[in-house]
Parts: C-alpha cells; structure tokens; sequence
C-alpha cells in the first residue's frame, strides 16, 4: 500500500431538492429575461444582461451534474480532478460540486454469486444482456454498503494426504471503508476474489478430508482428530480469518463465510468410495462378531448355571463354533434335526 486515505465523509449536501428549483428557477428567469430585455431598450446594459442569460441557457445544465441521489445502502466516493475530495453515505438528494465526478474502479465487475447458473446457454445470454446495458447507459459508479455474497467456483485442491479433493466457499462481505476499497487495490471485487482462491488452498491443505491418525490440524505439535468433512465449522472459521487479514487494508469485512461444496476429486472419487465400502463393511463385521461372541459366552453361562446339560470342551469348542456361523453368517442358517444320540 502506498498513502494511507483516510475516509471522509461529507455532510451538509442535502440539498438537491433546492439546487434544482433553484437551476430551473434560473432557467426560466434566463429565457424571461431574454425575452423582455429583447422586447425593450436598456443599452449597454441590456446587451450585458442578455449575454448573461444566454451563457446560463448554454452552460447552466453544468449545475445540473452536481445532483447525486443514493438509496439506502449506496455510497458515492467524489474526485476533484484527481484528489480525493470525500464520500456521500445514507439516503438522500444531494448537491455537490458540479466537476466532482464519482469514482469506481470495480463498477463493471461481476462477480459470481451464489444462486448463478452455471449452465452455458444461460450464461450467454447474461453475458450478452449485461454488455448490451453496459453499452446503452453509464456505469453506475456506486458502492454498495450491502451485505454481498462472493460464491467462487470450484477449486480442486491437495489435502494434508495428497488427495485431490473439490472444495467451493461462499463468503458474505461488505465494504467499510469507501476510501480504502477505491483508491488502496485496483479492483477491490477482483482482490476479494484472489484472495478467497488463496485462502482456501491455504487453510484445505492443512487437513485430511476424512478424519486420519498422526495428523496436527491446529499446528500445536499433537495430532488431533480434525478433518474437512468432519470440522467443517472450523475450517470455514480459519478460511474467513485468513481472508479478513488479508482484505482489511482494501476496506472490506468477511461477515461470514461457508463451505458450500466438499467432494474427492472425479478421478479418485470411486476408489474412495469403495475405501469407505471396505471400511463401513469392517466395522459392521466386528460389530457383528462382538455381539455374537457375547452372545455365545451367555449361552454357555446360562446352560451351565442352570445345569441342563453338560458339555466337554470339545464339545463347547464344536457349540461356540456353530453358534458364531450361525450369528455371523450372510444367510439364514438351514437347521438339521439330530435324531440319535448327542454323542
């Protein structure tokens, strides 16, 4: 940043109700005047009241270009030739120097936000439609003092692992300072931009996409159990903190920032999944196993309390292993009835 510009906002120019009775008052005194000096002999004087009028009917409308009218949320940053003269905020009708000109470098910038189509016939025609506007009318050099949502597209970035992962953020901002957003960057709605890009590659690579051992997320030195699918308040967190020390010299604050998007990478996205399948499929096993060994070590205790029958260890090993086929298999199990002899 080069000169630090400070905000200065101008107050006492809510007065464009009045300028422009007054300028039309003018007018019509102008052409009344031409008319009735015309009509008679004033001399010298005439002639210099008649040239009066006539400069006012050709460069009168010069006061007109003085109005400025904002609407709740708008501000308006003024230059005089050059130098920053200070900053219109709040409702109103307004009148201020004629020369000043309102200043927005980023008044042609687009952002994508969030609720866009990302069909490509759609977005044509939006295209198509906002050059057409663009070309029909000024620029409107306003800023916007709204809460505004910045939804960038998708990024693919590495985790912690090395695995490309598919990520997207919306984040909710607003300008703060009119001074700092217009004249500290270029384009302050482009630096927001890049600098959402870099934080979420920045903070992304930090964490493992599911959660992993041996993995220091918060950079205390201890492995811990976060993740981007399972810490997700947390690392939208760090993602806007990142962005607001970053955007705070160009005048913006980061209200609010989520993750709108977490997915694998299309081309390890299968294989992943079929991970997860294995994983799921072994932990339902051993959950499955747990039970049926508690369920056989039950049985045991119950038959030997009650004394109904007594087994050898033989024929416990035989009994625990029918019953742990039978608890842990796929299918139903098909009975046999023994007729004979247990033995």
């Amino acid at each position: 940043m080069n000169e630090q510009i400070n905000e200065k906002i101008l107050t006492g120019k809510k007065n464009g109700g009045a300028m422009l009775v007054l300028l039309c008052v003018l007018y019509i005194v102008s052409i009344v005047g031409i008319m009735m000096i015309g009509a008679g002999d004033y001399g010298a004087i005439g002639g210099i009241g008649i040239l009066l009028c006539i400069l006012y009917i050709l460069f009168g409308w010069i006061g007109f270009l003085g109005l400025k009218t904002l609407k709740p949320g708008e501000a308006l940053v003024l230059t005089l030739f050059g130098k920053y003269v200070g900053t219109l905020k709040g409702d109103g009708f307004f009148f201020v120097n004629p020369f000043c000109i309102a200043f927005n470098p980023a008044a042609d910038t687009k952002l994508e936000q969030s609720g866009d189509t990302s069909d490509t016939k759609t977005a044509n025609v939006i295209s198509t439609q906002i050059s057409l506007n663009t070309q029909l009318r000024m620029p409107n050099k306003k800023i916007s003092l709204k809460v505004m949502t910045l939804s960038n597209s998708r990024q693919k970035v590495n985790d912690v692992l090395g695995n490309p992962i598919e990520i997207a953020v919306a984040v909710m901002w607003k300008v703060t300072d009119t001074a700092k957003a217009v004249f500290a960057v270029d384009n302050y709605k482009e630096y927001l931009s890049l600098q959402c890009d870099s934080a979420v590659r920045n903070v992304v690579k930090l964490y493992p996409y599911d959660v992993c051992e041996n993995v220091d997320t918060t950079g205390d030195g201890k492995a811990d159990d976060g993740s981007l699918r399972g810490s997700t308040e947390i690392v939208a967190n760090r993602i806007k903190e990142e962005i607001q020390e970053k955007v705070t010299d160009a005048g913006i604050e980061i209200v609010d920032a989520r993750i709108t998007y977490l997915a694998y990478a299309p081309e390890i996205a299968q294989a992943m999944l079929q991970r997860q399948q294995a994983a799921a499929v072994v932990d339902a096993r051993k959950y499955i196993v747990d039970g049926a060994v508690g369920m056989v070590e039950m049985a045991l205790n119950r038959l030997n309390e009650k004394e109904i029958v007594d087994l050898d260890e033989e024929r416990k090993a035989a009994m625990v292993s029918n019953l742990l086929v039978v608890l842990c298999g796929n299918h139903d199990a098909q009975p046999v009835v023994n007729s004979g002899s247990l033995y």
